[in-house]
């Protein structure tokens, strides 16, 4: 199946697709030297930026092994676990797992497989995929505040580009785009200048 006739399950293939980016633009805002921050310093309850990276790459790999029956590596981990072998490694398996999501027909969307104890479509299984991503990203764009860092978009507007939609404030993403990203992280290249907060207070209830 060409991405020009995707079925009618070709939007989970492009979601998974900005998922990647939206995942590699939040670790691109880290440093090295953050992989060992916890949320709370010493509380082993909540995992450090390392343990995150590690989740993601190793719980992704294993869902669409054994749920979904697509295998691309045997290596989820990067050899060198720095910022720039987390990125690199994830984008490599990820795309490689979305290239294979674009070849699927509407049947291997609909097929029933195991998930965990339940039985889901793939379709079910993968939009639960990205929502279990998206939940660990909310917690990473914390943990860049807990490091004081500015936050660019993920979704829409954040404080550091303006505030809220209602307020006009602009989406701006740290790179153009993936090739862009995993250039400057290897080049080191800061990501995109940001406004920061505008004049109204990033609350739909600001205190008064």
């Amino acid at each position: 199946m060409s991405e020009d006739s995707p079925g009618r399950y070709g939007f989970l293939a492009e979601t998974y697709e900005t998922e990647i980016l939206k995942v590699l633009s939040t670790w691109a805002l880290f440093r090295d030297e953050d992989l060992p921050v916890r949320p709370r310093p010493g509380d082993r309850r909540g995992r450090s930026v390392l343990e995150h990276m590690v989740h993601q790459c190793v719980s992704e790999n294993l869902w669409f092994e054994t749920m979904l029956g697509i295998v691309v590596t045997s290596r989820p981990l990067p050899e060198v676990e720095t910022r720039q072998g987390f990125v690199e490694s994830y984008a490599r398996s990820a795309l490689a797992r979305l290239d294979r999501l674009r070849g699927c027909a509407d049947a291997w969307w609909e097929e029933p497989v195991a998930f965990f104890e339940l039985t889901r479509s793939r379709a079910w299984v993968v939009t639960r995929r990205i929502a279990h991503t998206a939940h660990h990203r909310g917690q990473q764009t914390a943990l860049l505040r807990v490091l004081g860092r500015e936050l660019h978009s993920t979704y829409g507007p954040t404080a550091d580009t303006g505030g809220l939609m209602r307020d006009h404030a602009p989406v701006i993403y740290p790179y153009a785009g993936l090739g862009e990203l995993l250039a400057a992280v290897r080049a080191g290249t800061p990501p995109a200048p940001l406004p920061g907060p505008g004049p109204n207070a990033p609350s739909e209830r600001p205190e008064r």
